[in-house]
């Protein structure tokens, strides 16, 4: 009887996404295991071009996150190590502090929550009153503030940039077949109709990872529901305004933060984001529609579900969405001294939210993992903040799957 040869491996460790976690992913395996050949592929022609290089550059200091959850963990830690890797490589960053400001009596008890969610996960915030607020935010008005120190913001396309230079990554590989077979490893097929083999594989697709998971033939039990993130850039005269970051509470019950403003280390100023469906996975623009993207939105039941919970808010954020006038009535809750023509145009991000059957939306980190694959099923902010601690979770699963067989 003849055996047939397994055909050989390319690497050890196939990294489906070339944002920023995919490649951490893909550093933190060599870090691990220097002798492993890992190989990111990305279906566009460079790194970081969607979450990753389309957000407001915040690094974000874990306050808002529950004690103990993956995201307060992994934001505290590696928000040190962000803005420490972008001073050793010489990339655009700056701690800058945050101020969170109340603007109406009944946020007082929320921002009392907030210092105490934040002192609980360690991280260092003071209790602002109105005057001590205006020490560090002149222009700006608020009840009270809390103000924490370690947030700070950077250029984390740069540091995609800097990590893919240091990998094995093929751009222009879209994924299109995964295969899968007891102790030969995975094989994946690309657009392109290359097939390349290995031993593993990290699903870091962000806004299409449940696809790749159903792809290699998991149940993701979500679907990625794309969000679009709108911002706008502030006229010179009005980023003066604003030293550095200004948020306004949170509400609890919604995984955004509201919009806020966020000076960049180059000196603009950006009010965003606003929150509204988008019409396809990569709908950056309003007119960018997907049909295949919107009936699967659509036919989710947990879509309808959450629509039915929060069509409240999200008919502010529709109206936001469509009238300057009401984006920078937003805005002037914070920075008093707004007006609608202060508002420049500026590039929009979508968010890869996960949301689940019934309706809720995914609150933390979440990964999952089939044979010889790892998936990361939720990772939208504050995962660039949190990228180096993120690979590092990733890798410790996947060297687990190796050593498994």
């Amino acid at each position: 009887m003849s055996h047939m040869t397994p055909a050989p491996l390319d690497c050890d460790v196939l990294v489906a996404g070339g944002g920023i976690v995919g490649l951490a992913t893909a550093h933190a395996l060599r870090a691990a295991r220097p002798e492993l050949a890992v190989t990111v592929l990305e279906k566009e022609d460079g790194p970081g071009r969607h979450q990753t290089g389309r957000n407001s550059g915040v690094v974000h200091s874990g306050v808002y996150y529950r004690p103990g959850s993956l995201k307060a963990r992994f934001a505290v830690r590696g928000g040190e190590e962000m803005l420490e890797y972008c001073a050793e490589h010489g990339i655009a960053h700056a701690r800058t502090g945050k101020v969170i400001v109340a603007t109406s009596r009944d946020e007082l008890p929320r921002l009392r929550d907030l210092a105490r969610r934040g002192r609980a996960g360690g991280v260092p915030v003071r209790e602002l009153g109105p005057g001590q607020l205006a020490e560090y935010e002149p222009e700006v008005r608020g009840l009270a503030a809390l103000h924490v120190a370690s947030t700070g913001t950077c250029d984390f396309g740069a540091v995609a940039a800097h990590l893919a230079a240091q990998c094995d990554v093929r751009y222009g590989a879209r994924i299109t077949a995964i295969d899968r077979r007891p102790g030969r490893g995975v094989a994946i097929g690309t657009e392109a109709g290359h097939v390349l083999r290995a031993r593993a594989l990290v699903n870091c697709a962000g806004l299409h990872s449940d696809r790749l998971a159903r792809l290699a033939g998991d149940d993701p039990g979500l679907r990625i529901v794309p969000f679009r993130g709108e911002y706008h850039a502030l006229a010179p005269r009005a980023a003066r305004l604003v030293r550095g970051l200004v948020y306004p509470v949170p509400d609890p019950a919604f995984p955004f933060l509201g919009v806020h403003l966020t000076r960049a280390p180059d000196g603009s100023v950006h009010a965003g984001p606003n929150a509204v469906p988008a019409a396809s996975r990569e709908g950056y623009r309003r007119t960018t529609l997907s049909v295949e993207d919107i009936a699967e939105t659509v036919r989710y039941p947990g879509t309808r579900r959450l629509a039915a919970r929060h069509w409240r808010t999200g008919t502010v954020e529709l109206r936001r969405s469509l009238s300057r006038h009401a984006f920078a009535a937003a805005v002037r809750r914070l920075l008093p001294a707004i007006t609608a023509e202060d508002l420049l145009p500026a590039p929009a991000g979508v968010r890869a939210q996960a949301v689940l059957p019934d309706g809720t939306l995914a609150d933390d980190f979440r990964f999952a993992e089939g044979p010889h694959t790892v998936h990361v099923l939720n990772a939208p902010s504050p995962a660039a903040t949190a990228a180096f601690p993120i690979g590092r979770e990733i890798a410790a699963r996947v060297l687990g799957r190796l050593a498994g067989g």
